[in-house]
């Protein structure tokens, strides 16, 4: 046994290791100065796209236990770093994934440039720590993939990892990764001076960058983060690149996005976003294929197809993106039961995409039986009935007097309605329950607002 095998023994022995080849919005916080036309034009263009694939895929998933491996289990820098030498990607293929998001309706995808392990998807000139110097493929697997979505027509987020267990300048340490035996030293603004250079790296060695996916600032919520120098250094060198930060507060200035994390906008029911007011920034909702984001092999709770279109549908319904997250095998494949999953919700959308993607939140209030879209060009608004069995005959709705021409169900049929009021009165009567979403068509008059 080599001195690196013996190092990885008790890793192999903890894990098995595998060595394969509608939303009521506020003003949360005013932006310092108007966006400018890359912003808006990005902006709406990402809110039109609706749905994109979230992937978790480092170093980490040998170890089959989700991401945050390296903190969870307390492992030394020492005996996790010869992870990398052990780590073969082979059946890694770019356009596997592409080919995959956009047979999901998917339009575009984020992935894991750098986790909180540090170690980089991309040939980093700041340090070693990355799949290209320290994987015996020597891969660059962001250029790989960002050549891919170029070709394919699918725009590339980059998460980046404000946050870094194995860097020594990380510190003063933050609430995670104490156990990893660095030296209780370093040099924080050198480390942020670093974290620049890598962006400065994926965005001008990558092509296009639809945006820059942050997270980990809440292990250091006290620190100076610089961020209105890092935002400004991604604005300037891709005008159209939007940013967005998993820090679960209001946006900050000089954000594009507003995200919430396994949370429809304005909810906290995963406990993650008590500072949960929305803003006028485009909005995202992330969530899991099943419970993990990286990898593990003993996570089989796949969210079953009717779930996980409900989720896309209820995010639409709040004005929200809905960005799903697989995590890849070691080798870089998917697992079937994720392919089999995304391909039932993209046949979905071929056939009712038109209600999801360039809408915005309906006029109707999200309620357990479903939530509305609208689409301005089309002037329509979509009913989605999520639980047709709750509704019984029929659906009363406020707000609509003298606006609606007609209504249909999605085959066409004519859907009896009347006017009370000041509200719109829809009979049910004889429309058979969609299994998944039974959709309302209702054709808007000229005048509609």
């Amino acid at each position: 046994m080599t001195r690196r095998q013996s190092r990885l023994a008790p890793l192999i022995a903890a894990f098995g290791l595998i060595l394969m080849p509608a939303v009521v919005r506020s003003q949360a916080v005013p932006e310092l100065k108007p966006p400018t036309e890359a912003q808006s034009t990005a902006r709406a263009r990402y809110r039109a796209d609706r749905f994109g694939l979230f992937v978790h895929w480092g170093v980490y998933s040998q170890l089959a236990d989700g991401e945050w491996v390296l903190n969870n289990h307390k492992i030394q820098t020492a005996d996790y770093e010869p992870l990398a030498g052990t780590w073969c990607p082979d059946a890694f293929n770019a356009k596997d994934w592409v080919d995959l998001a956009r047979s999901a309706g998917m339009k575009y995808i984020t992935v894991t440039a750098k986790h909180h392990d540090g170690f980089c998807l991309f040939d980093s000139k700041q340090t070693d720590w990355d799949v290209v110097d320290r994987t015996p493929g020597g891969r660059d697997i962001i250029k790989e993939l960002a050549a891919e979505c170029q070709l394919q027509g699918i725009k590339l987020f980059l998460y980046y990892s404000h946050l870094d267990w194995h860097h020594p300048d990380y510190f003063p340490r933050g609430l995670t990764g104490r156990n990893t035996g660095r030296a209780e030293a370093g040099d924080w603004n050198h480390y942020l001076d670093y974290l620049d250079a890598q962006l400065t790296e994926l965005l001008t060695g990558y092509g296009p960058i639809a945006g820059i996916w942050f997270d980990g600032w809440w292990d250091k919520p006290a620190a100076d983060w610089r961020l209105d120098r890092t935002y400004a250094l991604i604005h300037r060198l891709q005008p159209g690149a939007l940013v967005g930060n998993n820090h679960h507060r209001k946006p900050f200035p000089g954000e594009d996005i507003q995200m919430f994390e396994k949370d429809l906008p304005g909810r906290n029911d995963s406990g993650l976003n008590a500072d949960n007011a929305v803003g006028t920034l485009p909005l995202e909702s992330c969530e899991t294929i099943n419970r993990a984001w990286g990898y593990n092999s003993s996570d089989q709770t796949f969210k079953s197809p009717k779930q996980l279109i409900q989720s896309l549908v209820r995010a639409a319904g709040a004005d929200a993106n809905f960005l799903l997250n697989v995590g890849p095998r070691p080798d870089g494949t998917i697992q079937p039961q994720a392919v089999e999953r995304l391909k039932a919700v993209g046949a979905w959308l071929n056939t009712h995409g038109e209600s999801i993607y360039g809408t915005r939140s309906g006029p109707t209030t999200a309620a357990a039986w479903g939530v509305s879209t609208a689409d301005p060009i089309r002037r329509r608004v979509y009913l989605h009935l999520l639980d047709r069995e709750s509704l019984g005959d029929e659906l009363s709705i406020a707000g609509f007097q003298g606006k609606v021409a007609s209504i249909h169900t999605w085959d066409k049929a004519p859907v009896a309605h009347q006017i009370l009021g000041d509200r719109l009165i829809l009979s049910l009567k004889g429309i058979k329950a969609d299994p998944i979403d039974t959709i309302l068509v209702l054709e808007l008059a000229a005048d509609a607002d």
